[in-house]
């Protein structure tokens, strides 16, 4: 059996698609074609039904992919032990992560990273989940950083983080709102609204644990809906609006007063941000990269409970 054959035949399983495949891989359909036909002539048996526009596995396909599955993560496994040998851990990261977790989290992280591994070149890109999830995919990341629970069954997805979200207003919003940061439901609704844009990780969590304490989404007055981060925040500064962000994307803001941060009894919101990665390529740096993050946060959380 052809080890590079297995990885092919790997990578269409998932697919089921051998156009997908090829892109993924960066080569060719029809090459792609003939080598899962030579894999199938070596074992003697289909491995795939394929359609028009899909491909979908046999049993004996299936029973395939979880030995493939299997021998593809001991193989990298062995790879990254080969490598632990050398002197110095090195080679280069390529991570692509959500907007509030590239700008506002992951680059806290990198000054003591680049101290202890300082042969491990990082490049940081921003991305959307969908775009992460292709990126992934096609190999252009090592790692990707999101906030919301996507399921993709080839993927690892990993707490790493909560991340809480607060209301905020301008710090000279109204005399009486700077005094008191209180505010009721009912003033929630009719306080005009600064959200993010349909379809974002942080709209959805909004939304949901409104409706999770028996308050609907639809009656906030939102004036205004924006993609950027930055964006809101500038227009909350200017008094347009209250919003509700990320703490971690507004802690200068709150430290110089330019933002001021808006409490509703009993509510809280709160979000899970997430790693995600191939579990069947994850490369040494990135492995790396996972135990440093993780210890990282271990340390924050006993620091905090001290």
């Amino acid at each position: 059996m052809n080890f590079e054959h297995l990885k092919i035949f790997y990578m269409a399983a998932i697919k089921k698609n051998f156009s997908e495949t090829a892109k993924a891989l960066h080569m060719s359909q029809p090459s792609v074609s003939l080598q899962i036909r030579q894999l199938e002539d070596s074992l003697g048996t289909q491995l795939f039904n394929r359609t028009t526009k899909k491909v979908y596995l046999t049993p004996a396909g299936e029973l395939l992919f979880k030995s493939a599955k299997k021998l593809l993560e001991h193989v990298n496994e062995t790879k990254k032990e080969i490598q632990k040998l050398s002197d110095s851990i090195h080679g280069n990261l390529i991570i692509g992560a959500s907007l509030t977790i590239g700008e506002y989290i992951l680059p806290y992280l990198f000054g003591e990273f680049k101290q202890r591994y300082p042969n491990i070149t990082i490049l940081l890109k921003i991305y959307n989940s969908q775009q992460i999830i292709e990126k992934l995919n096609n190999e252009e990341i090592n790692l990707g950083f999101i906030e919301s629970m996507i399921s993709y069954p080839e993927f690892v997805q990993e707490s790493f983080l909560e991340d809480e979200l607060i209301i905020i207003s301008s710090g000279h919003h109204s005399e009486a709102m700077v005094e008191n940061p209180y505010i009721s439901a009912d003033e929630l609704f009719h306080l005009p609204f600064i959200l993010r844009e349909e379809g974002s990780g942080t709209r959805q969590v909004i939304e949901k644990t409104l409706m999770q304490n028996n308050l609907s989404p639809t009656k906030l007055n939102v004036i205004l809906e924006l993609e950027n981060t930055e964006s809101i925040k500038a227009a909350v500064e200017s008094g347009m609006g209250i919003s509700i962000i990320s703490k971690a994307a507004v802690q200068k803001e709150l430290r110089l007063k330019t933002l001021k941060r808006l409490r509703i009894k009993d509510l809280v919101l709160k979000r899970s941000l997430y790693s995600i990665y191939n579990k069947t390529n994850l490369s040494l740096p990135s492995e790396v990269f996972l135990n440093f993050m993780s210890e990282f946060y271990q340390e924050q959380e006993k620091s905090y409970l001290a």
